[in-house]
């Protein structure tokens, strides 16, 4: 930063206001004196990006615990476009499937989010934990990852916890409207179908209930008490059978066609007023986006052979008969991913003195929609069959139409008593619903022939059960939360006192239900459904009302029997208090610390819809079955922090804070769930047991002028009874539970950095953070069946986490760009077992460049390049690739104007 002139005073003054305004370039300006002598021009001149970084380190190096702060105009600057996404810039913090974050290597049951301080609900059908990408950055006001535990955070504290701040009502006015448009290489192309969004037709809702779920010819024929006419029983049974199935929607014809571009749209519009009654300020917010993007994918995915060959280390390019070969089973996928997203927000506040209080409902909507056509082979003889040795391969069709929502209506206060001792207060109070919907989930199996030369000659189903699977899937969560904060800050001759206290509480409940229905080929022989003539996406034939009434095609209720279940409802209740302290002592000594007591209670029973009396209630709500999938504990977990102080350049801190990760709702319920993080079916059990943990942390930080900044961190964390997710490995296809380990470790050193290189170049910048850590998890040998590996690396652990940034900012303030790279290091999916080693999810270099151009005062056109590497993710086994997909380079540009 340049600064020139005559009066220190104002020249530190101007100095303030550009790390306050978070300006690029202070126009010069004359100032004049009491005697009107005209004064020398003041320039001051520093960068987008550490003009507004100055307030946010700031606010970290403030902090009593360790914590790391992620502003706006950080996640401008990057051009992520949600949560998850900007969060994997932080030291320490991988992004994984797009949508959960690794708090230092570890998965993402270590770490936990809410929203202003509150507790939400999560959307995802599989986890407790908030899928992150589901917030878009257009509403963030900041984001801070808190690495060492504090009382005032939950205690279920693993690796971080993440508080999204949302843009409040502002000060003055404010308005402004986005456009984008965007394109991905591997998106030229792809395949799509008509969608059904109707959910379960009513006729088979009624058959349900009528027929206890048996679609069966005998049992139509009993419960309807069907006589002989012209028709036998048998037949107007079939009849019934045959118009249930044709109330099910049934085209799902594929197309091959081109894709549209991404494009998006957001916009805002705020002001504030003062009113006349009290005096005080009334701020209001309104703002909102749409986008649709539509993405393709190349997918493999295989079972690895038990005696691994040497060849098998070749790259997927390798024909057929060496993949079969290596594998019991390979698929190769296309697969076509719509993405709609749209979210809106209103925000209230009202401001009086030093009391405030503000109102927020935010709704969000994430759709996502996916057709894959997937071939299926594996060495001749077993149940699939390769191409080039059978002539034959599995054909799948499947489609899945997801809807995601988030509601939230929110309550805040902040307020300081100057007459009674400077005591602060500030609450929250939100009511949240989060659901997920699943109107359609269907999955076509077919049997394909080739010639010779591997051309396609036509196509069958198979003469048995299960050749079509719709499922439907409905999940809803509440959770009411609310806390407050009582603060008192005391000052004494060399001290400097802050005592708080305060209360928290979440109610959470889901419910989850899902209904399967299976179209069987009951003839017990092949029915071929093309005879090559046509291309193998158009079945259009298959299942029409004639070929239903011309072969012995039947549906049935896939449901679960009593006492298994696919659904379930859960319960938690969370009620916690803590008090602390934080005493700075001369300026030079802060130590911080408190402690929290917290009662969790947590309960899941599995469920199923066929409950049609008395005795279904009590299999399904038996106690035995309650107690097991429950879980009550309470507990005091302290903290305590202890920060020197050396000068306002570097200050070191040390930590240390007892906390616990445990179960979500559906880990200890005895259910099966295909998991879309690994899409491995998964299977819950009963009896898991929380993990207590030990967290130590060390830090030191240094600040030096014009924004530079350099820590480095050293943690460790004792963990009793982890929980890891295991394979299991069938004929054909992988399956996981959990069990809890006996103990495991974490441990590794971290730093970060962001440094001026005017040295170099005008207006040129380097930050980023590197993480080297490393874990390890022991399961007992009798808990952990065939498990090659009972001590091993904890499942989702990176040894490295690597964030870099080369940054620009021209001095006249018209152009920025930023080089931004991210990669981790190989973990974990899932341990191996029966002496296949455990699948490693390989490193993914992350190259991404940012142009941003700002014509005016009031334009901005940003240019992006996402995946400049053209990088593709892989999963391996004993060195060998068994899932892949490729993700493309992705281009978007955008337009955005303030008013």
């Amino acid at each position: 930063m340049a600064k020139q002139h005559r009066l220190d005073k104002l020249a530190w003054a101007v100095g303030l206001g550009l790390l306050a305004q978070s300006s690029a370039l202070l126009a010069a300006e004359e100032v004049q004196s009491a005697d009107n002598q005209e004064l020398e021009e003041v320039v001051a001149v520093g960068t987008r990006l550490q003009g507004s970084a100055a307030a946010v380190i700031e606010e970290r190096k403030n902090q009593a615990f360790v914590a790391d702060i992620l502003g706006a105009e950080q996640l401008s600057r990057t051009g992520d476009s949600d949560a998850a996404s900007a969060l994997r810039r932080v030291t320490g913090l991988t992004l994984v499937d797009g949508k959960f974050i690794y708090v230092r290597g570890l998965g993402e049951r270590y770490s936990s989010a809410r929203l202003n301080g509150a507790y939400i609900p999560s959307p995802d059908l599989t986890r407790n934990v908030i899928p992150l990408d589901i917030f878009p950055a257009s509403i963030i006001e900041s984001m801070a990852v808190q690495k060492a535990y504090s009382p005032d955070m939950p205690a279920a504290f693993g690796g971080g916890n993440i508080d999204i701040r949302t843009k409040s009502a502002p000060s003055e006015f404010t308005a402004g409207i986005e456009l984008g448009v965007g394109y991905n290489t591997a998106a030229d192309d792809g395949y799509t179908y008509n969608r059904n969004e109707n959910g379960v037709p009513q006729a088979l809702k009624d058959a349900i209930v009528r027929y206890h779920g048996d679609f069966s010819i005998g049992n139509i024929v009993d419960r309807d008490n069907l006589v002989d006419g012209d028709l036998s029983r048998a037949e107007q049974a079939t009849a019934i059978n045959n118009m249930l199935l044709k109330s099910l929607p049934r085209d799902y014809a594929l197309k091959d066609e081109s894709l549209d571009p991404e494009y998006n749209v957001k916009a805002h519009w705020g002001d504030s007023f003062e009113e006349s009654f009290f005096g005080g300020n009334i701020g209001f917010m309104l703002s909102g986006g749409y986008t649709n993007e539509w993405d393709f994918e190349e997918r493999f995915s295989s079972v690895i052979a038990k005696e691994v060959k040497s060849d098998c280390s070749t790259k997927l390019e390798s024909a057929d008969d060496v993949k079969s070969s290596c594998f019991e089973t390979f698929k190769d996928s296309k697969v076509t991913i719509e993405n709609e997203r749209y979210n809106g927000t209103f925000s209230l506040g009202y401001t009086l003195g030093t009391h405030s209080v503000s109102a927020q409902q935010m709704y969000i909507v994430d759709n996502e929609d996916e057709s894959e056509i997937a071939i299926s082979q594996s060495p001749a003889g077993s149940s699939t069959y390769t191409i080039v040795g059978d002539g034959i391969a599995n054909r799948n069709h499947e489609f899945n139409y997801e809807e995601r929502q988030l509601n939230v209506t929110q309550f805040i206060g902040q307020h300081t008593f100057m007459d009674y001792w400077g005591i602060g207060a500030d609450w929250q109070y939100t009511e949240s619903k989060a659901t997920t919907d699943i109107p359609t989930n269907v999955d076509f199996e077919f049997r394909d022939r080739y010639d010779s030369n591997g051309a396609y000659t036509g196509s069958e189903i198979t003469g048995d059960d299960n050749r079509v699977i719709m499922s439907y899937t409905d999940m809803e969560e509440r959770v009411k939360s609310y806390g407050g904060n009582l603060t008192l800050p005391l000052t004494f001759e060399s001290m400097d006192v802050e005592l708080k206290a305060g209360y928290d509480f979440s109610d959470r409940a889901r419910v989850f239900n899902t209904s399967s229905f299976a179209i069987n080929n009951s003839a017990g022989a092949g029915i071929e459904i093309n005879d090559g003539s046509q291309s193998p996406l158009d079945n259009s034939s298959y299942l029409s009302d004639g070929f239903i009434d011309d072969n012995a095609i039947l549906v049935d209720f896939n449901e679960p029997t009593a006492p298994d279940a696919d659904d379930y409802i859960a319960a938690q209740k969370i009620d916690a208090g803590y008090a602390s302290f934080d005493v700075l002592y001369d300026q030079w000594l802060r130590i911080s610390g408190g402690v929290r007591y917290e009662e969790f209670k947590q309960s899941s029973i599995g469920t199923s819809s066929l409950i049609f009396d008395a005795d279904d209630l009590n299999t399904y709500y038996d106690p035995e079955k309650i107690e097991a999938g429950t879980i009550i504990e309470d507990d005091w977990y302290p903290a305590l922090s202890l920060t020197y102080i050396g000068s306002d350049s570097y200050q070191v801190r040390a930590g240390y804070g007892e906390t616990v990760v445990r179960p979500d709702f559906r880990e200890i319920v005895p259910v099966t769930y295909y998991d879309p993080l690994t899409d491995i079916r998964t299977f819950g059990r009963t009896g898991l047991k929380s993990s207590p943990i030990k967290n130590f942390d060390l830090r030191y930080e240094y600040y030096g002028e014009a924004g530079n900044s350099v820590s480095v961190a050293a943690f460790y964390k004792d963990i009793d009874a982890p929980i890891e997710t295991i394979l299991k490995i069938g004929d054909e296809d992988y399956s996981a539970t959990f069990v809890n380990g006996e103990t495991a470790e974490v441990y590794g050193i971290e730093a970060e950095w962001l440094q001026d290189l005017t040295f170099v170049t005008d207006g040129l910048f380097t930050s980023g953070n590197i993480t080297l850590s490393d874990s390890e998890a022991s399961i007992d040998p009798a808990f952990a069946g065939t498990l090659t590996n009972p001590t091993k690396r904890m499942t989702g652990h990176s040894e490295y986490v690597v964030n870099m940034q080369l940054n620009y900012d021209s001095l006249d303030g018209m152009h920025s760009a930023s080089l931004v790279y991210n990669v981790f290091g190989e973990r974990i999916l899932a341990a191996g077992v029966n002496g296949r080693d455990d699948a490693y999810e390989q490193p993914f270099h992350s190259l991404d460049l940012v142009y941003t151009f700002y014509p005016d005062f009031n334009s901005k056109v940003k240019f992006k390049v996402k995946n400049l590497l053209d990088e593709d993710v892989e999963v391996t086994q004993s060195d060998v690739i068994v899932r892949s997909k490729d993700e493309g380079v992705e281009f978007s540009l955008s337009y955005s104007y303030e008013f």
